[in-house]
């Protein structure tokens, strides 16, 4: 079953940062996830990421000196349609700090596990093991398929 499969007509997913990449930059290891991103093209879900991720995206194409790359990036995951960019207030820095103790994750992933959650997202879609442990919301992952 694809991971696409496993989200409802309608619903809405917090994609974390290394499938974003993977599918970007075409690399192998983002297949699973194609999917998903199909779906959110097609209208059927909606996806929604955080300034977490966008920092994350366009750090590599910066470093390497490609700001044009960078900014296509940051435009393809603010400007298309089924994309959204959700910010992050002190409400959800204060969940994010409540998930990092319960689950040991990392800052970053706190934040987007705090902003699934608080969005009410149907899954979190991940590469990362880190979210392994959770069990707040769906994690669905590569490893998950």
């Amino acid at each position: 079953m694809t991971l696409a499969a496993q989200v409802p007509d309608g619903a809405t997913v917090l994609i974390d940062t290394t499938p974003i990449i993977y599918v970007l930059e075409g690399n192998p290891l983002g297949a699973p996830f194609r999917s998903l991103f199909d779906a959110v093209d097609r209208g059927r879900i909606r996806a929604l990421v955080t300034p977490i991720t966008i920092a994350e995206v366009v750090t590599g194409p910066l470093k390497a000196g490609k700001d044009a790359l960078a900014e296509r990036y940051r435009r393809a995951l603010t400007q298309n349609p089924g994309w959204t960019l959700r910010s992050i207030d002190a409400d959800i820095a204060v969940l994010a700090a409540r998930l990092r103790v319960r689950h040991a994750l990392k800052l970053p992933d706190a934040m987007q596990l705090a902003v699934a959650l608080e969005t009410g997202c149907h899954a979190l879609v991940t590469h990362d093991r880190d979210f392994d442990s959770v069990s707040d919301m769906l994690v669905l992952g590569a490893a998950q398929r």
